[in-house]
């Protein structure tokens, strides 16, 4: 008898009986894959629930929730402060960006004081022990079981009762009650499903590895990042050694906290000062060049922005934005065209974040803005200057949080020099250095025709 398929939506896990565009349940477009249905449940007949006790609020006693270390201080600080008991975490990321290199050192660290059991699915136990091998982890007290079948890791779980559990990786996992193949989106909800409810029943740390697609999202149904209590998706560029880890949600700590390695030949190594990966060295200041201090979680982070506007060779110009979002360049460069007197229309606007790094916040507006001012008109910003303020459509500056922060964690970098929003102005000077505030989008660009002009 041939087997019965359905398309079910990669979003919200919904079924269509023949594939569409758009999804029917949640209406999101392009999402409806082939999978194999699950056979219909047998009869049964209808029983009455026994009901639960409930409890007022009030009486619900609260107690601080106990963490332990990973003894990877940057993977800790992206988790928030270590490992919770009960809890489960999704990790994503490129393939060979380093997800199973950072995830068996820290559970080599955890073997020394807790029982850690490492199932592999796309490897077998040899090539596991020869990673091991090759990162000086290979008397590291970890259990291996290369497994794919659910029921099998569950009975393996019960047997070892280990602490904390490492699924490499989800997508390989499949259970007997359904039919359709691994990987399917039916096949991915339901393993998940079952190890987290083992996980909160028994207290054990169980951490997903997860597939990621060709548009950055990770692989299977949305459900998935939904059910976890943390989501960390692994970022980098392959060709370089440094690999950004970033928390997306975390239910026991601060999400966007970001961890920031670099790849030897030894393993994963957290850096200690991240910002000065960010930095371009020149010799003398250069046109097209701004620094801006964003803040990652609770981490400030200096990085350079790089713009260069090229004249445009006929057509429609060009607007290239590397690690910002493009439709916030756009957005920016008509505020300098209305309240900056700089016109882009006739340009090529290429603008990058150096160093691989993706900066989401607004605080970044300002020092685009002034980078693609500089390139336009061949001024470089002085040396040594930091700034960072949210550009507003009728060209105010205004405030971004952490401005203290960012400030000082610029300073002990050897910034001298601030461009900020006049709300940011610290409270107490900063001895050696010169704050520059700025009210409108104007001020800013007469700072950078005469910085000695504004103060």
């Amino acid at each position: 008898m041939k087997a019965r398929t359905v398309y079910s939506c990669t979003e919200c896990g919904g079924q269509s009986p023949k594939w569409q565009g758009q999804c029917p349940h949640c209406g999101t477009w392009n999402t409806l894959v082939e999978t194999i249905a699950a056979p219909a449940p047998a009869r049964y007949k209808s029983v009455a629930g026994k009901a639960a006790p409930v409890r007022p609020l009030a009486s619900v006693e609260t107690a601080a929730t106990p963490r332990f270390p990973t003894g990877v201080s940057e993977f800790d600080r992206v988790l928030g402060g270590g490992l919770v008991p009960g809890g489960v975490i999704l990790l994503g990321g490129d393939p060979g960006i380093g997800k199973s290199t950072l995830l068996l050192q820290a559970m080599a660290a955890i073997g020394a004081s807790k029982s850690a059991l490492y199932v592999t699915g796309e490897e077998s136990a040899e090539q596991v022990a020869l990673r091991a091998q090759r990162l000086g982890l290979v008397n590291a007290p970890v259990s291996l079981l290369a497994e794919v079948q659910l029921e099998a890791i569950v009975a393996t779980i019960g047997t070892a009762k280990p602490e904390v559990v490492v699924i490499d990786s989800i997508q390989t996992a499949y259970t007997e009650a359904l039919t359709s193949a691994p990987g399917s989106v039916a096949q991915v909800r339901e393993c998940a499903a079952q190890l987290t409810r083992l996980a909160k029943q028994r207290g054990i740390v169980v951490i997903f590895v997860g597939h990621v697609t060709k548009e950055g999202a990770i692989a299977g149904p949305r459900v998935l990042e939904h059910i976890v209590d943390t989501v960390l998706y692994f970022e980098g560029d392959t060709h370089s050694s440094f690999r950004l880890v970033r928390a997306i949600k975390n239910r026991y700590g601060a999400a966007n906290e970001l961890g920031v390695f670099a790849m030897t030949e030894r393993g994963l190594k957290g850096v200690a000062n991240p910002s000065a990966l960010f930095l371009s060295q020149h010799a003398e200041p250069v046109p097209g060049s701004a620094v801006v201090a964003t803040l990652e979680g609770s981490r400030p982070l200096l990085v350079e922005i790089q713009a260069l506007c090229d004249p445009s060779q006929g057509g429609m110009p060009k607007r290239l934005a590397v690690g910002l979002d493009p439709q916030r360049l756009a957005l920016l460069l008509a505020v300098l065209h209305r309240h900056g007197g700089a016109e882009t229309g006739g340009y090529d606007v290429f603008v990058n974040a150096v160093g691989g790094v993706r900066i989401g916040e607004p605080a970044a507006d300002l020092a685009i803005l002034l980078a693609v001012h500089s390139s336009l008109t061949g001024r470089a910003l002085p040396a040594k200057t930091l700034i960072f303020g949210e550009v507003g459509l009728a060209g105010e500056v205004r405030p971004v949080q952490g401005g203290q922060d960012r400030i000082r964690e610029a300073a002990k970098l050897g910034f001298r020099q601030f461009l900020i929003p006049t709300m940011n102005k610290p409270k107490q000077a900063i001895e050696n250095t010169k704050v520059i505030t700025v009210n409108r989008v104007d001020e800013a660009v007469a700072f950078l025709r005469d910085p000695a002009a504004v103060g």
